[in-house]
């Protein structure tokens, strides 16, 4: 067999999932049998100092006999993530206008230890005699 032979077996289905610097790669491989398993790669993307980056991948492995198992334990793991916080993502890494807690405590002192009131100078005086 040569190496396109095996890359072929190689590549039998695949799908990919980009999450960010993560992309996840789900292959269907085949084994000297010629029967089916399931790879699942997380790939992570770092940035080195100097602006280069690099690669981490970590694999496992999922074969039929465990195929059963294997997906009724992820779906009651993610229902219950789901269940207990909600489908919105409160990770720090994907909210934009996220502050640290010691960042937003320096604001507010720094806010309430000014004489002046900025947080209502944003608001438009309205008179209802208008309307």
């Amino acid at each position: 067999m040569n190496n396109n032979d095996i890359m072929e077996r190689e590549e039998i289905f695949s799908k990919v999932l980009r999450a960010g610097r993560r992309t996840y790669f789900f292959d269907v491989r085949a084994t000297k049998a010629d029967d089916y398993y399931l790879t699942i790669t997380e790939s992570k993307k770092f940035t080195n100092d100097d602006g280069s980056f690099h690669y981490k991948k970590h694999k496992i492995y999922i074969y039929k006999e465990d195929f059963s198992e294997f997906k009724d334990i992820l779906a009651e793991m993610t229902d219950y993530i789901i269940e207990k916080k909600g489908n919105e993502v409160i990770s720090e890494r994907h909210q934009k206008d996220f502050k640290k807690s010691y960042e937003v405590e320096n604001t507010l002192e720094s806010s309430t230890n000014d004489n002046t009131h900025k947080s209502t100078e944003s608001f438009t005086d309205v008179d209802f005699d208008d309307i």
